[in-house]
């Protein structure tokens, strides 16, 4: 791109060069570019006379984002530049002490090495964190989607809490934001959070409400509350792990409803003899109603009954031939509330 370019090549396991790649026009320029270091915080510094300086070569610093890029370059200023050429920067990152080379006025020589001290950091930094809770109860809320949005509910990134109910972002200083929260089962919030002019963190905790939606005797929990359909391996009757994820929510709706009773009702597909699936699909009624016991759901509220293969979904019925999924579709159990 000009007189002098910087470059990067990777190391191989053995030793040996990559091919090199230019740093392209973000860094580049028709000037010179020259003495790169990159720190072990992902910080680029340059010397060059091709971005707008204070004269003669300039140290510049740009950060490596993720995927191996870079950002635009900031001129890291006076008094580290000058009118003259300074170069060879070179910076401790835990003691922030560090190195450069000039031929500024005032100097021993014609190229002298100077000492510093950063006393703040050169570009504001600050993480915007916090932990995502149940607005009642307090609980920890896991695998939430967190959206962070710019002042313009443009996209910046999306990320989801992790088991301590934990998120957080990298963001500009002095900047608002919006961030949107998800979670099945409850309500969507939008907040907006300003973030401090200096460097550090920016704790915002978000605390999400339960949607409480209106049902009805009569209602299929599952279906109101857009759960999916609890299933069951070929003639098993064990809680599979996926379908202990979908328990889980029906055991959030009976703690929201305290008063509520269910009618667990289990299916089984066509295949075996009708009083086998009568006597399987009741297993599985026992199984799913004393998960939920189990898992704290007063015995009292819950009623159960096996149907075995009375009431199929689809056309599978004995002597139809239908696929390992369509069977899987009439094995399955059904949660009516009969009490609210």
């Amino acid at each position: 791109y000009g007189q002098s370019d910087i470059w990067k090549v990777a190391i191989n396991e053995d030793g040996s060069f990559g091919t090199p790649e230019n740093l392209g026009v973000t860094i580049n320029t028709e000037g010179k570019e020259s003495f790169p270091i990159i720190t072990n915080e992902n910080e680029l510094y340059f010397a060059t006379d091709g971005h707008p300086g204070l004269g003669g070569l300039d140290i510049f610093m740009s950060r490596m984002n993720a995927d191996g890029s870079f950002k635009a370059p900031i001129n890291i200023g006076a008094p580290a530049n000058s009118p003259q050429d300074d170069f060879a920067y070179l910076i401790d990152t835990k003691t922030r002490k560090g190195f450069l080379t000039s031929n500024r006025d005032g100097g021993k020589g014609y190229d002298d090495i100077y000492k510093f001290l950063e006393t703040r950091k050169l570009v504001c930094e600050q993480v915007l964190s916090g932990i995502v809770t149940d607005l009642e109860t307090g609980e920890i809320l896991a695998n939430t989607k967190v959206t962070l949005f710019d002042d313009k509910f443009n996209t910046i990134k999306e990320v989801f809490s992790d088991d301590k109910g934990f998120y957080t972002f990298e963001v500009e200083c002095g900047k608002s934001y919006y961030i949107r929260a998800e979670k099945e089962l409850y309500e969507t919030k939008e907040l907006k959070v300003t973030i401090p002019t200096s460097n550090g963190k920016t704790d915002f905790p978000i605390q999400l409400e339960k949607k409480v939606k209106p049902v009805t005797v009569g209602d299929d929990l599952a279906k109101a509350f857009g759960i999916k359909i609890i299933y069951f391996d070929l003639d098993k009757w064990n809680i599979r792990p996926d379908a202990a994820l979908e328990l889980e929510k029906i055991l959030d709706v009976m703690k929201q409803y305290p008063t509520m009773k269910i009618d667990v009702r289990s299916h089984t597909d066509s295949r075996q003899t009708h009083k086998y699936n009568e006597k399987l699909s009741d297993r599985r009624a026992k199984s799913t109603m004393a998960w939920l016991v189990t898992n704290g759901v007063d015995a009292s509220r819950l009623i159960g009954k096996g149907y075995g293969e009375t009431l199929l979904v689809n056309k599978c019925a004995d002597g139809v031939k239908c696929s390992e999924e369509e069977h899987q579709a009439n094995r399955r159990s059904e949660f009516i509330i009969t009490e609210l």
